[in-house]
C-alpha cells in the first residue's frame, strides 16, 4: 500500500513522502490515527499544500514532548508488590501502571503505548524503559521493583 506520511514517524519516514507499507499497518493504525493518506494526486497536491502547516504541528508537538521528556528522563521510579520466595511477582507490572505512577510523580502525561519495555517486570529488581514520545525525542527511565515489606 502506498501512503502520504502527515508527520514523521520513526524508521518509515518525514512529512509528506511517499512510502510503500504493509496493507494491514497502513490501514489500521497508519489511516485510522490520521498519521497518513493514501496516495493518490488529490492527496499528493493537498500534502504539498499543507506542508508548512504540518510541519509547523510537528515542531510543536515535538517541543511539548522535550519539555516532557526532561521531567521523566534518567529519573527511577519505584514499585512495591507481594512477590515469592524466589522474587517471581504474583503479576507482572505493565505500561499502564507505569504510567500512572509517571502522573502521580511528576504529573507528566506519558502514555502506556509510547512505553517500550524489553522483558516483562515480573520479578524483584532494578529494569530500563524507553519512552518513544515522538520520532525525535526520547527518555529513557529505570523501574525498580522492590519486595513489598508487609510479608
Amino acid at each position: 500500500m502506498e501512503i502520504i506520511l502527515l508527520e514523521n514517524i520513526l524508521n518509515l519516514g518525514k512529512i509528506g513522502e511517499k512510502v510503500t507499507v504493509k496493507n494491514g499497518y497502513g490501514r489500521n493504525f497508519l489511516l485510522r490515527q490520521g498519521k497518513a493518506l493514501r496516495f493518490n494526486k488529490t492527496n499528493q497536491e493537498f500534502v504539498n499544500k499543507k506542508k508548512d502547516e504540518l510541519n509547523k504541528k510537528n515542531v510543536e508537538a515535538r517541543d511539548k514532548y522535550r519539555e516532557i521528556a526532561k521531567l521523566v528522563n534518567n529519573k527511577t521510579f519505584t514499585f512495591s508488590r507481594e512477590s515469592k520466595e524466589n522474587g517471581e511477582l504474583f503479576g507482572s507490572i505493565n505500561p499502564k501502571e507505569i504510567s500512572n505512577l509517571i502522573k502521580d510523580k511528576t504529573n507528566a502525561d506519558v502514555s502506556p503505548s509510547q512505553i517500550i519495555l524489553k522483558n516483562a517486570l515480573n520479578k524483584i529488581g532494578l529494569y530500563k524503559a524507553n519512552i518513544n514520545f515522538h520520532s525525535e525525542v526520547k527518555a529513557t527511565i529505570s523501574i525498580d521493583i522492590k519486595k513489598n515489606q508487609s510479608q
